[in-house]
């Protein structure tokens, strides 16, 4: 088995009995690091030179990734990853010279040995007790909306309460982060607030009683997508319809002013069919 071809499959970095069990002589192993082609990453773990350094400083630490930055790194929906995120078993003296915020905690989902990487399972487990409601419930969503877990295998598993609650909360039909954490914030508005509806062949974010419509900004809302926006935002005015536009500055940073609009209109009638 060719050295640098068996690592190349496991993301560039792989423990030495593995490599063995794969078929990588010990002679094979020694040459390809005296050739430079493969380097020692620590005791037991040997990796291509240009493997993944989270991957690599995880190996040397004895960690694995989790939490938001295993969701990051799947490219779920994320608030803030500042730092990452790491998990160890409990009592694990290696990891206390981590550089991150370390989970020390016994996986629901086991981990497989050989992977430096959590399981989204797991990921998801840490994420329920690490972050905020809002912000673990908009990450659990953008995992069902990405088919990244099976719901029925989770509802099965023995969850802790935080993760139990999310799993419950948690619907895969928000189309971003953004909409998750606006409807949580409006939960206790006594009107129906019904997402991804389709009004005038385009789909909106948000319906708030039966006419105010709100639509929530994001990165890619620039150039022909905004366009589009104007223009169906004009056309349902004319049909009816109240559109209240916000940007994700807006709704991170300044909700205060964004609810006191939304709660003007509402006072204002402008969610009630004339």
């Amino acid at each position: 088995m060719d050295v640098v071809r068996a690592l190349t499959a496991r993301n560039g970095i792989a423990r030495v009995v593995t490599m063995r069990r794969a078929g990588v002589t010990e002679h094979a192993l020694r040459q390809a690091v005296r050739a430079g082609a493969v380097v020692s990453v620590c005791r037991g773990w040997v990796g291509l030179p240009g493997a993944d350094p989270m991957l690599v400083a995880a190996a040397k630490r004895g960690v694995v990734l989790s939490c938001v930055t295993v969701a990051a790194r799947k490219d779920l929906w994320v608030t803030a990853v500042s730092r990452p995120h790491l998990a160890a078993p409990p009592k694990s003296g290696h990891a206390k010279d981590a550089r991150g915020v370390v989970h020390w905690s016994r996986p629901i989902f086991p981990r497989d040995p050989d992977l430096l990487e959590d399981s989204i399972e797991n990921a998801l487990v840490l994420v329920a007790r690490c972050q905020p409601y809002e912000d673990a419930l908009a990450t659990w969503e953008s995992a069902m909306r990405a088919g990244a877990v099976d719901h029925d295998v989770l509802e099965r598993a023995p969850l802790p309460p935080a993760a139990r609650r999310l799993l419950g909360d948690a619907r895969p039909f928000a189309d971003a982060g953004t909409e998750t954490i606006f409807r949580t914030r409006m939960a206790w508005l006594d009107l129906p607030i019904t997402p991804q509806v389709w009004i005038i062949g385009h789909r909106v974010d948000f319906l708030i009683g039966e006419r105010l419509v709100v639509q929530i900004d994001g990165g890619h809302h620039v150039g022909t997508q905004r366009t589009s926006d104007i223009a169906h935002d004009a056309e349902l005015m004319l049909r009816g319809y109240h559109v209240i536009r916000i940007g994700y500055d807006q709704l991170m940073n300044h909700w205060a002013d964004v609810q006191s609009l939304i709660l003007a209109a509402i006072a204002q009638r402008l969610h009630l069919a004339r």
